[in-house]
């Protein structure tokens, strides 16, 4: 999923760019005068504050006024955007199921070949992918300490194996070619699949971390196991949706994708409640390996990471700064979406209540900090890769009167 933003704002004789394009701005104006003002981006790179790079252009917007007093030439383009699908910074926090089931291999439905290996491929392959470029994504593995009481704690969970880091990267392969899952010597703490503690402590590692880098967050569980609470007893699922709903409830989404075993003797049911975790998260149903084939396995994990890798997609885009002396006039905004199927842009249209197909609203009408793409287009957004987004802002001059 690649992402192009150029934004910056031009007037009259002035012009500015950042992110991974250019900006240029031609005209005059004075006090009698007018101006005009072009705005464009074009090129290839990553920007930080809205995830995503890769290769696209924005059009270009223009227009004329007339000015007077301290005015710098009212109504001319103050930002230009043009996304493929990612806006706010997207972050996704993986936790990575290494309990013994994964690869004991002590019988035919935990065969290290069948589970682990295409589950690991997968993985990997997604972390280096560059269609995973302008994500951010950090990997905890649970149970997560030799040490039963470490394993057991949420704690142990708050600092990730692999910490936040732009993709694509090796680190990840590295740390789990490093983990391999194997009953440990020192008693049963990997028979155990600590999932609500897990998901405890990604949850405050996730709030440690956006009060410094704001953004759109999501844990990723990739299990293979119904949830045990560490032999402490309970019930251990409830424990899980209990946590998952909390996090929920600060804007963190929980997507799931569950490694059913192989078929064979003694095999355990199918991961269903899985499901109820997942719906729990906010992301309905979890998505499901059926192993036995690897080649399969490894497809169904492809598809099951790039359904969470669009729905993971904010569709809030953040209104840039106006230049000095200038303030952003919110009638005056065209969005625009474009599909590669079609290649050819529609405007949407803005409605604050959402009430029609294809609209977008502000995040508050009175004093806008953000666009948002109301929820039927912002479906749209999450299901095609290849779609684009234009947005043009326009600048409205901040009248300087002598004292």
């Amino acid at each position: 999923m690649a992402a192009l933003i150029g934004a910056g704002c031009g007037g009259a004789n002035e012009g500015s760019g950042d992110s991974a394009g250019s900006q240029s701005s031609t005209g005059a104006g004075n006090s009698s005068g007018s101006g005009s003002s072009t705005s464009s981006s074009t090129g290839t790179g990553v920007d930080d504050t809205f995830g995503g790079s890769g290769v696209g252009s924005s059009g270009s917007s223009g227009t004329t006024g007339s000015s007077s007093g301290g005015s710098t030439g009212a109504g001319e383009a103050c930002a230009t955007q043009s996304s493929q699908a990612g806006f706010q910074q997207v972050y996704l926090v993986f936790a990575f199921d290494v309990s013994a089931s994964m690869t004991a291999s002590d019988v035919e439905w935990r065969r290290k070949d069948l589970k682990w290996d295409p589950v690991v491929a997968a993985t990997k392959q997604f972390f280096l992918d560059p269609a995973s470029e302008g994500f951010r994504a950090s990997l905890t593995f649970f149970p997560g300490s030799a040490q039963t009481t470490q394993a057991c704690q949420a704690t142990g969970y708050s600092t990730p194996n692999v910490p936040m880091t732009p993709l694509p990267s090796p680190a990840f392969g590295e740390a789990i070619d490093v983990i391999e899952p194997q009953v440990s010597t020192m008693g049963t703490w990997r028979t155990s699949t600590p999932t609500a503690f897990a998901v405890e402590g990604l949850t405050a590692y996730i709030e440690a971390q956006r009060q410094q880098n704001p953004g759109k967050y999501a844990i990723v569980l990739v299990t293979d196991g119904y949830p045990e609470g560490c032999r402490q007893g309970g019930n251990a699922l409830a424990d899980v949706v209990s946590n998952v709903e909390a996090a929920l409830s600060n804007n963190i989404s929980t997507f799931v994708i569950g490694v059913d075993s192989p078929q064979g003797e003694g095999a355990p049911p199918s991961l269903t409640n899985l499901h109820e975790i997942a719906a729990a998260g906010g992301t309905g149903e979890a998505s499901m390996l059926n192993t036995g084939d690897p080649a399969q396995t490894a497809a169904a994990f492809k598809t099951a990471i790039d359904k969470i890798r669009g729905a993971a997609v904010s569709c809030t885009i953040p209104i840039p700064p106006a230049p000095d002396g200038r303030s952003f006039d919110k009638q005056k905004v065209n969005v625009t979406y474009t599909s590669a199927a079609s290649n050819t842009p529609t405007t949407l249209t803005y409605d604050q209540a959402c009430s029609a197909a294809g609209t977008w609203r502000y995040d508050e009408p009175a004093n806008p900090t953000a666009i948002i793409l109301c929820d039927d287009t912002c479906a749209v957004v999450q299901a095609d890769v290849e779609v684009s987004l234009g947005v043009d802002f326009t600048c409205e001059d901040v009248l300087q009167v002598p004292q």
